[in-house]
């Protein structure tokens, strides 16, 4: 008999440019009473403005969360002004990185070459990359999503190690819109990454619209292993619940 697969899920809160420092500590004091007792099935990750990471890092002492970036260079140090580099986030606890948003991906052209250094860089750190992933609108109605996420999963996974890595499946056309891919449609597109990454022990996350009053449905999908939350994240006692999600 083949051994059983657990992946651990990642509950992840993506502040995008939203709070300030003060408005992080305020955050934290509502937030981290409100998950003393989720499971330990799961992890909690938040990932707040670079300015915040210094001050959400001396919070999370002896809690369940943990740190991420909202990006993270490939280079250690050097000219590459507005960056951030690997060292300088481990400086501060920070465990993740998510890479290939699909805001940096439309605002400032990220390719996926760049965002493949990006992970690789990463991985080299002892970071764990959040590669992201999706189609937009567009793309979708021209029967285009599944050739376009196969060449970001192909690109972005080059040259990594798929045992210290995620992938964060997520709809352009979900994200900030109020439209939710319905659950089992992103079931199929994460079973699809997994068999194009050739990985049954990945861990795949679902991004786009993601609420408390979804999680549950979403949660309970045989392919996703946890959720890349934006606006929702925001609120304290909203992202408790989703982090709080249950199963039954």
């Amino acid at each position: 008999m083949s051994a059983l697969i657990v992946r651990k899920p990642v509950i992840a809160g993506n502040w995008k440019m939203n709070m300030t420092c003060s408005q992080a500590q305020r955050y934290m004091s509502e937030f981290l009473p409100l998950i003393s007792d989720v499971p330990h099935d799961r992890n909690i990750v938040l990932a707040p403005p670079f300015t915040a990471l210094s001050t959400l890092s001396a919070l999370i002492d002896n809690s369940s969360v943990q740190l991420s970036s909202q990006n993270v260079h490939w280079e250690d140090s050097g000219a590459f002004t507005a960056e951030i580099s690997p060292m300088m986030l481990i400086e501060h606890k920070v465990q993740y990185a998510i890479v290939g948003h699909s805001e940096p991906r439309k605002y400032f052209s990220e390719s996926d070459e760049q965002i493949n250094l990006r992970a690789i860089s990463a991985q080299s750190h002892g970071l764990i990359p959040i590669v992201c992933v999706g189609e937009s609108f567009e793309q979708r109605e021209r029967g285009e999503a599944e050739r376009v996420i196969r060449r970001q999963v192909e690109q972005g996974l080059e040259n990594t190690n798929l045992q210290k890595l995620i992938i964060a499946y997520e709809p352009i056309w979900a994200i900030g819109t109020g439209k939710t891919c319905e659950a089992k449609e992103a079931n199929r597109i994460c079973s699809l990454i997994r068999k194009w990454a050739g990985s049954n022990e990945l861990i795949i996350q679902y991004g786009g619209s993601v609420k408390p009053a979804n999680i549950d449905e979403i949660m309970s999908m045989s392919d996703i292993d946890g959720v890349l939350v934006g606006g929702a994240s925001l609120e304290a006692e909203g992202f408790a619940r989703i982090a709080n999600y249950q199963i039954e």
